[in-house]
Order: C-alpha cells, then sequence, then structure tokens
C-alpha cells in the first residue's frame, strides 16, 4: 500500500505492519475495575436502603487476574448468603466482559444492616 504525502504530494510506501504480539499491551488500572465493580453491585443491589452508602471496592490486578474486595450495606432483613452470592456472580461476569480479565476472588463484606421500617421501628 502507498500513501500520498501531504506537503509534497508524492507517494511513499507504507510503514510495515507491525504483528500483534509487538504492538505493547493495553493495561487497565486497579481503579477502573473497582470503578466496574462498584457499578456491578449496585445493578444487582438497586434499589439500595434509604441512608446506605453506595457500594465500594478495592481491587489487586496482577498479570490479567483480579481479586476484588467490595464493601456494601443490606436492607435488614434479607437472606445475606444470596444477595453476597448475586453480587459475586455479577461482579465477576461485568469485570470478565468489560475489562476481559479473570476474577480470581471476590469477597464481599457487609458493612452495615439497615433495618426495614415496620411496626414500632423508624427507619
Amino acid at each position: 500500500m502507498t500513501r500520498v504525502s501531504a506537503d509534497t504530494g508524492t507517494l511513499r510506501p507504507s510503514p510495515a505492519r507491525v504483528p500483534p504480539a509487538e504492538r505493547g499491551a493495553t493495561r487497565i488500572a486497579d481503579r477502573v475495575v473497582a470503578k466496574i465493580t462498584a457499578q456491578a453491585a449496585r445493578e444487582v443491589l438497586a434499589p439500595l436502603p434509604g441512608p446506605a452508602a453506595p457500594p465500594h471496592a478495592t481491587v489487586a490486578v496482577l498479570h490479567d487476574a483480579a481479586r476484588i474486595r467490595v464493601h456494601v450495606e443490606l436492607a435488614y432483613p434479607c437472606a445475606i448468603g444470596a444477595r453476597c452470592a448475586a453480587v459475586r456472580r455479577q461482579v465477576t461476569e461485568r469485570v470478565g466482559t468489560l475489562a476481559g480479565m479473570e476474577v480470581r476472588e471476590v469477597a464481599v463484606d457487609v458493612e452495615r444492616l439497615h433495618p426495614a421500617a415496620g411496626p414500632g421501628r423508624t427507619a
């Protein structure tokens, strides 16, 4: 393939194509994976109980594999184990899809339970 030089109007050959393995690598920052994780947790837990803080995460990435800790607040009563399992599944799927990473571990820390308002209770 040839290109026309804009300044002189002459034809010159295009540079040789570099094989994909020699082009370099894309590195996705830990904080990006943490944001994907927090969004995935919000998707599963929506709607959050009134005073609850949104989920946040800490992430360690090594060689395209992530270890994730996500911190959540839940309404109570609820099936805590089932909610945590749903968060783990969603986080694993979304990080794998959006960041192209293997997720080796997802630890869910329930930081606070928010009791539901009911007879004799205030929220």
